[in-house]
């Protein structure tokens, strides 16, 4: 049966640092007593991790091979940590003091006027008139300064409650005219996309695009719950209006 956990999982970074450093130096001899390792693993542990060492010892492992493998153990450790520090948390609402999150509409933004090859967008729905255009003008900036920028927007385009007669055609013709006079603030024009079963008329068939993310240059990914919209988007209460 193979051996999937380990006492060494529970040693920090540095308690492992300390340990490989302690048998690759020699103040560590193996096999070992659990008081031998007094000043180098927290008192609970000194029992498991003798019990360990002696155990990859008795199967033919010298002291350099278990220091090289402690030392790897803690660069993955070390690895895995920065992984998570490259990771923000983003939200929608009032700021509180002390916490390390960071304002859903500056992040968005800041992702925008970062961008250099590509932006894409998937909403579930977007604002209109001066709420929206004021959202995307630092992207639609960034498209002007940037020719090679490539932006692409996945949204729902549905039909209206209850219309079964208006063609698709017809609604995509109103989208249209509606997104570059109402909701895009710039003369370059992303690519926009939606499923074509959000516009049957059938209830069986008919698709709805609800994820919401940004992914910006293929490397920096953005998921939220939010809309791209004032209401999901800003964390400011505008209690004046």
């Amino acid at each position: 049966m193979v051996q999937t956990t380990s006492a060494f999982h529970k040693l920090s970074r540095p308690g492992l640092e300390g340990l490989a450093d302690a048998i690759a130096q020699g103040r560590i001899s193996l096999p070992c007593q659990p008081s031998s390792l007094t000043t180098v693993v927290p008192t609970l542990l000194m029992g498991a991790i003798a019990t360990e060492l002696n155990r990859l010892n008795g199967e033919g492992m010298k002291s350099a091979h278990l220091a090289f493998m402690l030392n790897l153990l803690a660069q993955e450790r070390q690895q895995a940590q920065e992984q998570r520090n490259g990771i923000d948390l983003v939200w929608t609402g009032e700021e509180v003091l002390g916490t390390e999150s960071r304002d859903t509409r500056v992040v968005v933004q800041e992702l925008f006027r970062n961008a250099q090859k590509s932006v894409l967008i998937s909403s579930y729905a977007l604002d209109k008139g001066k709420k929206a255009q004021a959202l995307f003008q630092p992207l639609a900036d960034r498209m002007a300064d940037v020719s090679e920028l490539r932006v692409r927007i996945f949204m729902n385009i549905k039909r209206p409650y209850g219309d079964r007669t208006t063609s698709d055609a017809t609604l995509l013709r109103k989208f249209s005219e509606s997104f570059r006079k109402e909701i895009w603030p710039g003369d370059r024009l992303p690519e926009v996309f939606y499923d074509p079963q959000s516009l049957s008329t059938a209830i069986g068939p008919r698709a709805c695009l609800h994820a919401k993310c940004v992914v910006v240059d293929d490397e920096t990914l953005f998921v939220t719950s939010a809309n791209f919209t004032e209401a999901a988007i800003s964390a400011i209460l505008r209690l004046a209006s």
